[in-house]
């Protein structure tokens, strides 16, 4: 009898996780576990217009050398962006036909980006490689993270704006 309940009941249970893990999906929630914006459930929300500075937004990212990196590194996990890579959450600082300079942190068309300070090694000690700067090409972002080691366009540079989902959202976070 026990070994019925469990061959009736596991499967329901399971099917019910589905359901509402794509009902979820569909309606944009989304968990973030990342460490460049607050732990918790965010939404994707559309943007209404194109991106501007100052949008904090989800974006899938390229599938490129740097991001294969950053998942074999651990910065960057497995998701459902094309390559197989979650997406980001990060605020565009810079669009396109924006001057990005980098020294010991970034510029953007002169001005000093808050927070930018670059790394020179990961918390790992495995080195990084700064962005060379230049400027952001048409249908490009430069995206950045207030959060201390977030890895960001100071690393990767401007990204396609093609990969974004929508405006990020918090709907129920913490920080650690």
């Amino acid at each position: 009898m026990r070994r019925r309940r469990i061959i009736v009941v596991l499967p329901a249970a399971i099917s019910s996780l589905i359901m509402l893990a794509s009902i979820a999906w569909f309606a944009g929630l989304r968990i973030n576990l990342t460490r460049s914006y607050p732990l918790g459930l965010w939404r994707i929300e559309p943007l209404g217009g194109p991106p501007a500075v100052g949008d904090l937004v989800f974006i899938c990212p390229p599938d490129s050398a740097a991001f294969r990196m950053a998942r074999e590194r651990g910065y960057l996990g497995r998701g459902l962006c094309r390559g197989w890579f979650s997406p980001l959450i990060k605020t565009v600082v810079a669009t396109e036909g924006q001057t990005i300079a980098i020294g010991a942190g970034v510029s953007i068309d002169g001005h000093p980006l808050p927070h930018s300070d670059l790394r020179r090694t990961d918390a790992a000690g495995r080195e990084l490689t700064a962005f060379a700067g230049g400027p952001v090409s048409y249908g490009s972002l430069f995206l950045h993270s207030d959060f201390a080691g977030s890895y960001d366009s100071r690393y990767f540079g401007p990204i396609p704006a093609s990969g974004l989902l929508g405006r990020a959202h918090p709907l129920l976070t913490f920080e650690p």
